[in-house]
């Protein structure tokens, strides 16, 4: 794993708080005012959200797919990463020779162009397409980095500060000044066994430093929901295609970004998974891109994915909830439409 030279810094408290964003969002007052243009343009009305109060407009929010299941959300000047994985490394994963063996590594000339000047790196679980790039991350920007127990060890053992890290169970609303994060626990995908990837969970450092992907175990799976101030928008944020369907329920996101499953060894998993968000205003199906060619261009679809199947079903469970198939290097809005790319993100149905 390459390392870089350690910095510190990041701190995040608490907070009881919870918005029905959705309900403020929907209100007539609202309309298609300022929540859905770019800062530059976005004024002062009811859309501003906590303007006025010193933290984040929702104009001011933008979002980037990192592929796989990872995004970039910039609310004004300040950035926060969702599992971000760009050195995309070959493990055979996709034509049929996975090696465990595969050693990690991290690209920092694949990655930093990607990641501005991160300051809170959320992490859903451990494997290798959402970990490996984590510590370089952490490392290089100082960002604090939230996860798992066996995130914590992990990152630990690769060199990345105990301080650094805030270890989460789920069911955590942290509040880091104008940015709300609810953690929310959560379950990796299964195959058609009903069996989970390189399961195990650590509760202790490793005897030695991860030096290939089979190293690392998934350690158990969280979701996240992050706000930009206190009007929005609100996006649920998955790193593995399953669910707890009780802990979801009530989070009521205004983006869902929702992994595609491989198989159908989840019961009902879009209707089950939207019915318990609510219904979301925009859903978008990320992790079905083939993460082993680099990161850049069009995205080249994993053929164990068939996401025209899947979002077939959303547009059927959900007829009113719109879908965006994210593309690399495009720029959303808070209402995940494109701001900087001449290619509409396609299919979708107005809301």
């Amino acid at each position: 794993m390459t390392q870089d030279t350690h910095v510190t810094g990041g701190s995040g408290m608490p907070s009881r708080r919870r918005f029905d964003r959705r309900t403020v969002l929907r209100g007539a007052a609202l309309g298609a005012a300022s929540p859905l243009l770019p800062a530059t343009a976005a004024t002062a009305s009811a859309g501003g959200g906590d303007r006025g109060r010193g933290g984040p407009g929702a104009g001011s929010v933008s979002f980037r797919w990192l592929g796989t299941a990872g995004w970039r959300i910039d609310v004004g000047e300040r950035t926060v990463l969702f599992d971000p994985y760009l050195s995309r490394f070959p493990t055979g994963l996709f034509d049929g020779a996975f090696d465990p063996r595969t050693p990690l590594l991290s690209r920092p000339t694949a990655v930093d162009p990607h990641i501005g000047r991160a300051e809170l790196v959320l992490v859903s679980h451990s494997h290798w397409d959402h970990l490996a790039d984590v510590p370089h991350i952490a490392q290089a920007t100082g960002a604090r980095v939230v996860g798992t127990e066996t995130t914590y060890h992990l990152l630990v053992a690769l060199g990345v500060d105990a301080g650094q890290i805030s270890v989460v169970k789920g069911g955590e609303v942290l509040d880091f000044g104008g940015i709300t994060v609810e953690v929310v626990p959560s379950l990796h995908s299964r195959n058609k066994k009903c069996s989970y990837l390189a399961p195990g969970t650590l509760n202790s450092p490793p005897a030695t430093p991860p030096s290939t992907i089979g190293d690392l175990p998934e350690g158990d799976t969280l979701a996240f929901q992050v706000t930009a101030g206190t009007a929005g928008p609100s996006a649920f944020l998955m790193g593995a295609s399953d669910f707890s369907e009780r802990a979801v329920q009530g989070l009521r996101p205004d983006l869902a970004m929702i992994a595609v499953p491989a198989g159908t060894a989840t019961h009902r998993y879009v209707p089950r998974l939207l019915g318990a968000l609510d219904h979301p205003r925009v859903a978008v199906p990320v992790h079905w891109d083939n993460f082993e060619v680099p990161y850049g261009g069009s995205p080249e679809r994993d053929p164990a994915m068939d996401l025209d199947a899947f979002v077939a079903e959303v547009q059927r469970v959900s007829p009113a909830t719109r879908v965006v198939v994210p593309d690399y290097g495009t720029v959303y809005d808070g209402d995940l439409r494109p701001r900087n790319s001449a290619t509409p993100s396609t299919p979708s149905t107005p809301r």
